[in-house]
């Protein structure tokens, strides 16, 4: 019997370029997540190569970035609206990668886009702060979005509890928010920023330029699985009513084809960079980053707006032993913003930090104990990934421990 949770591979491997290791789940988003599934990971070479590097390596050797903004300005050019209205949805926090998206869409390109935001659990400081910049010095218009919030509390406290996975309610409405809101404008392009198979997804996704259809095939609504629970289930439960799930409900693939609605990702088009992305955004649209590096990671400028979501990248690290800081130096590496032995120190120091800060409000938010907390928590501790060691949990397996 494994003892590997969730199908991962038993056999712990590191990148031999970057950091990540072959835990890291391919996919970002998934109407379901089973403890027992067998879960794709991101694939590895011959030599020890992750799939996010390979891709890296042809952003930087193979592809013709100048026929791609060729592709992009046709793209633009057949949904152009001339000035009647608006003819892109971008949507996004006003983070540093939705502010490049929508302001190089509308000042290089000349399109009239409208952000549209899935509003964060609970905005930090910074987040709005960055968030009323986007449209006040980068000059956009934007729709906020926020979802029934207790019906996202619920959701985000029954992810939590089931899959140990915060998060889940949030990424699938703020991957449905921008063709939902297509439909509602009758918009028929939606901008997205990169593809995360830029960072370990299906590679064959990096050469689609277009939204997997397969996220907008979720079957029937009632059987839509949100927090390891049906919405079926949750509304026999009595509390809500089926109308509360609309926001959850993906658009379908033949829905969107029969408005001629096109989803699509800047990142196929654009050589995309997160650090250049920043530095855009500074200059065009007001971002700031915060004045501290937020736990877990030594960044300050990544992720900063939603004071849970240093608790996705947490259970992250319950669940496949890869924290932020692991995220943020593979792609840093990559990029070239840092040396992969920089990027190993960094996960040494900083790669397993409890996410303090914010725990208290974490806890009132979902309507749980300390204790509770971390009884879940150990409960999705794998036995191939962590030991118990003098009372502490430990990792068996660390990119400082494979030098």
């Amino acid at each position: 019997m494994s003892i590997a949770y969730f199908g991962l591979p038993e056999e712990v491997l590191f990148c031999k370029c970057c950091v990540i290791s072959n835990q890291r789940p391919s996919s970002t988003v998934e109407f379901q997540h089973k403890r027992d599934e067998k879960k794709a990971t991101i694939g590895f070479d011959a030599d020890g190569v992750c799939d996010a590097c390979r891709y890296n390596d042809a952003k930087a050797s193979t592809i013709d970035w100048a026929r791609r903004e060729q592709q992009l300005v046709a793209l633009l050019d057949k949904h152009r609206s001339n000035g009647s209205g608006y003819d892109v949805i971008v949507p996004g926090s006003g983070g540093k990668d939705s502010a490049y998206t929508a302001h190089v869409l509308k000042y290089r390109y000349g399109m009239n886009p409208l952000t549209v935001t899935w509003a964060p659990h609970k905005y930090t400081e910074i987040g709005w702060k960055n968030f009323e910049n986007w449209m006040h010095i980068g000059g956009l218009d934007n729709i906020l979005f926020t979802p029934n919030g207790r019906l996202h509390r619920y959701l985000t406290r029954m992810a939590f509890l089931n899959l140990l996975h915060p998060f889940q309610p949030f990424i699938v409405g703020q991957r449905i928010i921008g063709p939902l809101m297509a439909t509602k404008f009758d918009v028929p392009l939606v901008m997205y920023g990169e593809n995360q198979a830029e960072y370990g997804n299906n590679p064959d996704e990096n050469y689609v330029p277009t939204m997997d259809r397969k996220f907008f095939s979720a079957g029937r609504p009632e059987d839509i699985v949100l927090g390891g629970k049906s919405i079926e289930a949750i509304i026999a439960e009595g509390e809500f009513k089926p109308h509360d799930f609309a926001p959850y409900i993906p658009p379908s693939a033949d829905y969107l084809e029969s408005k001629g609605i096109e989803v699509h990702y800047l990142g196929y088009y654009l050589k995309w960079d997160p650090q250049e992305c920043y530095y855009y955004a500074v200059e065009n649209t007001g971002f700031q980053a915060n004045t501290e590096r937020t736990e877990g990671t030594y960044s300050k400028y990544s992720s900063i707006d939603d004071r849970v979501d240093m608790f996705h990248y947490y259970t992250t690290l319950i669940k496949f032993g890869i924290g932020r800081a692991t995220y943020d130096a593979a792609q840093e590496i990559r990029n070239g913003k840092i040396t992969r032995e920089e990027g190993v120190q960094l996960v040494r120091r900083y790669d397993q930090e409890f996410p303090r800060k914010y725990f208290k409000e974490f806890l009132d938010y979902i309507s749980i104990s300390e204790e509770e907390f971390h009884a879940t928590v150990d409960k999705f501790r794998s036995p191939h990934l962590w030991e118990k060691r003098d009372d502490e949990w430990r990792l068996k397996h660390a990119v400082w421990k494979s030098e």
